[in-house]
């Protein structure tokens, strides 16, 4: 059993208990209708199936923290039907189904460290860094002078993903991208 706190202590990414299944918590809103009781929205992931749903507690409600293990690993390789971690510590490996993974996969690097969420020893979750650089190796030519605009055009990275970049970025650059959205942060000089 985790433990037990009042639903106005919540916060975002918590790891909470919901019809017994864990949740992560993605946003919240509190809400004080001008009658009735205050309650609070949750909007969550559920960590074994990814489906997003909107919960809803009375500002008097309790919720169960979700209790299970973190651990800070880097990823290894991918063998068609999952991917692996490896812990740098201990040497140990764990096997993540792609389906855990979902959409976030695309943006997985060779070393890139992340943690991974297992309950009762079984991975139900990965969280990648909030951005990561990556190597444009294909996208239209950029010109000169086009820094001005917000237009943007498809470039493909080295991990085979394709994110929106502006029209001055050349194969070869180096880009931030922010791994949750999929979307260019910034042009990196290294």
């Amino acid at each position: 059993m985790g433990v037990k706190i009042g639903i106005n202590q919540i916060k975002k990414d918590m790891f909470i208990v919901h019809n017994g299944e864990p949740y992560r918590v993605l946003d919240y809103d509190h809400v004080k209708p001008g009658k009735g009781q205050a309650f609070v929205r949750v909007k969550a992931k559920n960590m074994k199936t990814g489906n997003v749903v909107e919960i809803t507690y009375k500002s008097s409600d309790s919720i169960e923290l979700a209790d299970f293990e973190q651990r800070q690993m880097a990823y290894s390789y991918y063998d068609g039907d999952s991917y692996w971690f490896i812990d740098s510590n201990t040497g140990d490996m764990i096997a993540v189904p792609a389906a855990v993974l979902g959409d976030e996969a695309q943006f997985l690097k060779e070393g890139m460290e992340v943690f991974i969420f297992l309950d009762k020893g079984q991975p139900i979750g990965v969280e990648l860094p909030k951005s990561a650089v990556y190597e444009v190796i294909e996208t239209e030519p950029g010109f000169k002078g086009d820094t001005a605009t917000s237009t943007l055009k498809p470039a493909k990275i080295d991990t085979g993903a394709t994110v929106q970049v502006p029209l001055f970025i050349n194969e070869g650059d180096k880009i931030k991208v922010d791994t949750r959205t999929g979307k260019y942060i910034e042009r990196v000089n290294e």
